[in-house]
């Protein structure tokens, strides 16, 4: 007898033992795992193949976790499997449900698909511990023991690489409930490729009136994927301009004016293979105007006149409310645009300038600070347009076409007077000469 209780004393110790520090805090204990009273068997290995797992975060193929389980003598019939995170920091401050949502797992065991699985968070009563999400894995046939290699394929949302390097535990359990084998697993969730929603899309119009789609790789370059036609028809316009970020997921909003002046809106759709929705009539009018760009969610125009005007989005059937005046002088620009926190806009002499928002858009009036110097030189460029960034920053960058035809990104950064663009431009495209506009 005393044989025995030494036995199961040990094989609870030898699990609860193996508790690696979590990220960021103090070594974090596990559970204890028991065994089956009566029985001198102590529970099997878990042996992870490959040392700690990297896990990109973003719109990646999901890293694959491989698993060798080593089950006592005499253990038959269904086991289950469980996989459990301590995550002690959760990114943007988010919730374990959340954080469960934004993990994509399949599975198989022995070659054998087991499909889909969803995270879920414990039950605080029956399922306390270290753990924020478990992944419970359905039953299969042990087979009189031996081992069983399980594979997860595991993907991971974009920002969850704030998670870092973290321990789990893997748990096997036979048809009685009892612990059949027990082991960590390593994994390191890192940055990866942005998902869709977080890589800008460039549109651009041909001369024959179709509309091309440019979407950001998310790669550290900031190049773009291979065009996607939009549609056609597009040559009916005289401007067209972003209302909102366009993104590679389908998300952003685009207004158009016609030759008659009537201004329509074109409304992002969420599916990046046809990304608007059927136009809106906004209204008529809008020739008034040679200027047009987002800002602060919605546009300001410049009238022939040389004077800026805000039109802010309701959101509505409206589409705008009525025009605030901002201010004259305009007409010393040759390009507008947004540009994060403000608008960017190019003199006559080549020089780029931004203008801040001032006190986030309280005042419709007066929404900027006084202008700052960006640099010369920018006169190079046939259009210069503002876009989120391709590398997969939420943050603006410019995209600028010369007059070889050359398109060129430079990257936002922040200095002292504010979010500019930067000194430095990476050429992400060429051959754009046969645009009759770009957005």
């Amino acid at each position: 007898m005393a044989r025995m209780r030494a036995s199961l004393v040990l094989a609870t110790a030898l699990v609860a033992g193996i508790a690696p520090a979590a990220l960021g805090g103090a070594a974090a204990v596990a559970a204890p795992v028991t065994v089956r009273a009566g029985t001198t068997a102590e529970p099997g290995t878990v042996e992870q193949d490959g040392g700690r797992l990297a896990v990109p975060a973003g719109d990646n193929p999901p890293a694959v976790l491989r698993l060798k389980v080593t089950l006592p003598p005499g253990v038959t019939g269904p086991v289950t499997a469980r996989l459990g995170l301590p995550v002690p920091y959760l990114p943007g401050g988010g919730t374990p449900p959340r954080l469960a949502a934004k993990l994509r797992t399949t599975a198989s065991v022995d070659g054998v698909a087991l499909g889909p699985l969803g995270w879920r968070t414990p039950d605080e009563e029956t399922e306390p511990g270290e753990h924020s999400v478990l992944l419970d894995l359905p039953a299969v046939d042990a087979a009189g023991g031996g081992t069983l290699t399980y594979e997860l394929a595991i993907g991971a949302e974009h920002r969850l690489s704030e998670i870092g390097s973290i321990d789990g535990d893997f748990t096997v359990k036979d048809a009685a409930g009892t612990v059949a084998a027990h082991g960590r697993v390593l994994l390191d969730f890192v940055e990866g490729i942005p998902d869709p929603y977080h890589r800008g899309a460039v549109h651009a119009r041909d001369g024959a009136g179709v509309l091309w789609r440019y979407e950001g790789t998310g790669k550290p370059e900031g190049s773009l994927k291979p065009r996607k036609r939009v549609g056609g028809g597009w040559n009916v316009y005289n401007t067209i301009a972003q209302l909102s970020k366009t993104t590679a997921s389908g998300s952003g909003d685009l207004v158009a004016r016609d030759k008659a002046g009537v201004l329509w809106y074109y409304e992002g759709s969420g599916d990046a293979e046809a990304p608007f929705k059927p136009r809106v009539r906004v209204g008529g009018g809008w020739n008034v105007y040679t200027s047009l760009a987002s800002y602060n969610n919605g546009l300001v125009a410049r009238d022939k006149n040389g004077v800026l005007w805000h039109y802010k989005a309701t959101y509505s059937e409206s589409i705008f409310k009525a025009p605030v005046r901002v201010g004259g002088g305009w007409n010393t620009y040759t390009a507008i645009s947004r540009f994060e926190d403000g608008l960017v806009a190019r003199d006559k002499s080549g020089v780029l300038w931004k203008y801040n928002e001032y006190g986030s858009g309280a005042n419709p009036a007066a929404p900027f600070s006084p202008r700052v110097r960006v640099g010369g030189g920018w006169n190079v460029y046939r259009d210069i347009v503002s876009a989120m960034d391709p590398r997969g920053i939420w943050n603006d960058s410019v995209v600028a076409r010369d007059t070889t035809g050359q398109v060129w990104s430079y990257k936002g950064r922040t200095s002292g007077f504010g979010f500019v663009p930067g000194s430095a431009r990476t050429r992400i495209g060429w051959g754009w000469d046969i645009y009759t506009a770009v957005i």
